[in-house]
């Protein structure tokens, strides 16, 4: 064997390329097994700190894992701060899980409410015990997650160590010859009620009692409040507030805020709903919490709109502090514009200065300073442009992509089809535009003609989309 030259020692300590891979659901899986429809998941989310993440799959079940290297965590900060690689990559391990939500129907509008699980948002922690909200189509649960150590009786029964033959001896001076059961028990209950029964001095000295002993903590989940039967029609987004006491739920005409401690009601502070359903023009499709100011939110329109709201201005928020909409170049309008201008998911930057967009067609980034426009537009799969035609006979142009930021506000990225998701730099004069394929066969070639993906939009907004006048699902 060689001995090590000068530049193994610097290749040894080079983190490991990061390979990306396309999963639906956790865990190791026979080869020909097919995937259950209820293990696919329908949702992810990382906590703020990193150290957490939480998985929601179409069968109503909760699985959070927690990151291994966390001791690890403030050292590998101050590297990155000093711009120093970092030799090895996050890791996570299975925590717990839990069922969140069980398969409903409402009898009153008969409908069948699936158990799976569409957004979850974590909670500020406390006390050690990890919190989180978890909502399907109409029912908003608040588990609490925390270390507990589980009791168990022990030595119940006789000393096994002592004599068989001594035990005899010391029972033969009881006026019944049959040996006692473990603890105490009889064979005979008239026996055991025979005033005649009596102990020897000093009673069994082989008979003892229990002990309660604790064994290892474990992560055990309990369901400390469920918020029902406030939305007609189904929850798009959940978001919770930077006070850490209240969070808002949006359905496609209606916001609610909620408190977490108060199950029993709540406020409805956007309200879209007109009078007459004919003149129904948009829906809500988004709405977050501005995350360092608790009394502002944004919420986004299927008509590509983005407005800002101030909960100290009224009850009832009608009207919008500051609207955010890119204006239509002059003829530029089509038949498909309104349709691809939907907004399907918005997101704050962590220091709340900017917002992130996605529609069908691109990624937006707006500056709450600057409502005039976006700052930067990010064009995501314009080569389906020309096809848009196709894409709406096959209902495709109404599917929902969402975004995200990275902690430092440097890089956005978004999912595309075919298993390919974007990243790109979003600091001025930035050019990096990252495409990646997460496949289960990384060698694979990226297609170029996505197969048709399932519709994910509901036929609510699909029927806004279309013209429809709802009258067959708004009764």
């Amino acid at each position: 064997m060689d001995p090590p030259g000068p530049g193994d020692e610097d290749e040894a300590t080079q983190p490991q390329p990061q390979e990306w891979r396309f999963a639906q659901v956790f865990g190791e899986r026979a080869a020909g097994e097919d995937v259950q429809e209820v293990d696919i998941i329908s949702a992810i989310e990382f906590d703020k700190s990193g150290d957490h993440l939480a998985t929601g799959d179409k069968g109503g079940r909760v699985v959070l894992f927690e990151r291994t290297d966390a001791r690890d965590n403030a050292s590998r900060r101050e590297l990155e701060r000093q711009d120093v690689p970092v030799t090895r990559h996050p890791e996570f391990r299975y925590k717990t899980e839990f069922q969140s939500h069980e398969p409903e129907f409402d009898y009153l509008k008969s409908l069948e409410i699936e158990e799976k699980i569409n957004k979850i948002k974590w909670c500020q922690t406390a006390n050690n015990a990890l919190s989180l909200l978890s909502t399907n189509d109409k029912t908003i649960k608040y588990w609490k997650v925390q270390e507990k150590k589980v009791k168990r009786v022990a030595v119940m029964n006789l000393d096994s160590s002592q004599n068989v033959g001594s035990s005899t001896t010391a029972i033969a001076s009881t006026s019944s010859s049959k040996a006692p059961l473990p603890n105490g028990g009889c064979s005979d209950k008239f026996d055991c009620v025979n005033n005649d029964l009596s102990f020897p001095p000093g009673g069994y000295p082989s008979l003892r009692l229990p002990v309660v002993t604790s064994l290892e903590a474990n992560p055990v989940a309990r369901c400390r409040r469920v918020f029902a039967h406030a939305h007609d029609y189904h929850i798009n987004s959940i978001s919770n507030n930077s006070d850490g006491e209240t969070f808002i739920s949006a359905d496609d005409l209606r916001i609610n805020l909620w408190n977490l401690e108060i199950n029993s009601q709540s406020f409805n502070i956007v309200d879209v709903k007109p009078t007459n359903m004919e003149d129904l023009t948009e829906v809500i499709t988004c709405a977050e919490f501005h995350p360092s100011h608790c009394n502002t939110l944004a919420y986004s329109s299927s008509k590509g709109s983005i407005r800002l709201i101030d909960l100290r201005q009224s009850a009832l928020c009608d009207n919008h502090s500051k609207i955010f909409e890119e204006h239509e170049a002059p003829g530029s309008r089509s038949f498909f514009t309104e349709i691809i201008a939907s907004i399907s998911d918005l997101k704050f930057s962590r220091n709340g200065r900017y917002i992130l967009s996605r529609d069908y067609m691109t990624l937006k980034l707006w500056d709450l300073n600057m409502n005039s426009g976006p700052v930067s537009t990010f064009q995501v799969h314009e080569h389906l442009r020309p096809k848009l035609c196709d894409l709406y006979e096959s209902d495709s142009i109404f599917d929902k992509f969402e975004c995200c930021l990275s902690g430092d506000g440097l890089r956005v990225a978004t999912g595309s089809y075919g298993n390919i998701f974007r990243v790109f730099g979003c600091t001025p004069g930035s050019m990096e535009a990252t495409t990646l394929e997460a496949s289960r066969n990384p060698m694979r070639r990226q297609i170029e003609n996505p197969a048709r993906p399932t519709r994910t939009l509901t036929s609510f907004t699909r029927g806004v989309r279309r013209g429809d006048l709802f009258s067959s699902t708004l009764t």
